[in-house]
């Protein structure tokens, strides 16, 4: 199973500079959100908003290589057709309130994992729960200073050929109770 967390890096900021005008603020925040989930196709499936950030999943176990391959290119375009898309937002807009203004200070970072999920039902909503999801909510938290950036762990980044991973950078994070886990970190242009 590959795990894919999309997080718009600067909005708790954002939020915070903007109550004024939070219904700008929110209304910009759910259309980059709609925007990512429009971004990712099959094999990548939706499987919840988590205030600004967007959880996915690919089933990869018919073909691996080929799943991961479509992932990682999928992931690493959405990185510039977010700026496009916040681009796109800012030049759009006559509106001189502080949201509309200050969007462009939003970037998407997104964290790739490969690994093992149990999916459970709580009311209406599918849940994904293991050590995996953990890593990867964890993976959020980390030491590289870019505010946009796409990380692939080792186990993900293992599935795609060598040449894939040009351009991108060794990092270990250490987290309590995971230990160290080995990390591509990609600066997409």
């Amino acid at each position: 199973m590959a795990l894919v967390l999309f997080d718009i890096s600067g909005y708790t900021e954002f939020i915070r500079l903007n109550q004024g005008t939070l219904a700008h603020a929110s209304e910009a925040i759910a259309q980059l959100l709609e925007h990512i989930v429009e971004g990712a196709d099959f094999p990548l499936v939706l499987n919840k908003f988590e205030g600004d950030a967007a959880f996915m999943y690919a089933e990869t176990q018919s073909d691996e290589k080929r799943a991961a391959l479509q992932i990682a290119q999928q992931v690493l375009a959405l990185v510039p057709g977010f700026r496009a898309k916040v681009a796109e937002l800012a030049g759009g807009t006559t509106c001189p309130c502080d949201a509309c203004q200050n969007i462009t200070n939003l970037r998407l970072k997104a964290v790739v994992h490969a690994g093992d999920v149990a999916f459970r039902r709580i009311r209406q909503f599918e849940e994904l729960t293991g050590e995996d999801v953990i890593i990867v909510h964890r993976l959020l938290k980390n030491s590289v200073s870019a505010k946009e950036y796409v990380l692939m762990t080792e186990a993900f980044s293992e599935l795609l050929d060598p040449a894939m991973l040009s351009g991108s950078r060794m990092v270990t994070e250490v987290y309590e109770h995971l230990g160290p886990i080995t990390l591509r970190a990609f600066s997409p242009t």
